[in-house]
């Protein structure tokens, strides 16, 4: 299986190592704690309780392991050497929607410091692949569940 490399700012690959090590720490204790609660309650063959503690400590090493590949396969970006004129993530782009003359601004980041509220949506995202390397004043056309949409490039900032 080949490995996927993934760029993320200093902020959001710390939140993925802070969030590994919570996961490593207080939720390997609460799940060994459920796990003996439900030892406490009796037969192994016949609780329940005991089964659920299992899987639900089964698939938190599940989800550990998945973090800790993202972690080890994930890089900080270096901007030294990045083409500000084209669209890359940690590009802020300012768009205007060619539908509705709506102008929006959106940062592109990495999938899971995906955040819409924030403005931040993903590389990966039809609508962050469908800008990625545009020019300022380029038109993109980009399909989304709901249609194609057009936008213009208005801007392009770090």
């Amino acid at each position: 299986m080949a490995t996927t490399i993934n760029y993320y700012t200093p902020e959001g690959l710390q939140k993925l190592k802070d969030d590994l090590q919570d996961l490593k720490v207080r939720g390997r204790a609460k799940a060994a704690e459920d796990l003996r609660e439900a030892r406490d309650k009796g037969d192994l063959s016949e609780n329940a309780e005991y089964d659920a503690a299992k899987d639900a400590q089964g698939l938190l090493e599940l989800k550990i392991s998945k973090l800790e590949e993202v972690v080890g396969n994930a890089r900080v970006i270096d901007e030294t050497n990045m083409d500000f004129t084209k669209v890359l993530i940690m590009s802020k782009v300012k768009l205007k929607n060619l539908k509705n003359n709506m102008v929006l601004d959106y940062t592109l980041v990495a999938e899971e410091e995906a955040n819409l509220a924030a403005g931040k949506i993903s590389v990966k995202s039809p609508i962050g692949k469908g800008l990625l390397g545009k020019s300022a004043g380029d038109l993109a056309e980009i399909t989304v569940p709901a249609g194609k949409l057009q936008f213009e490039i208005l801007e392009i900032s770090r």
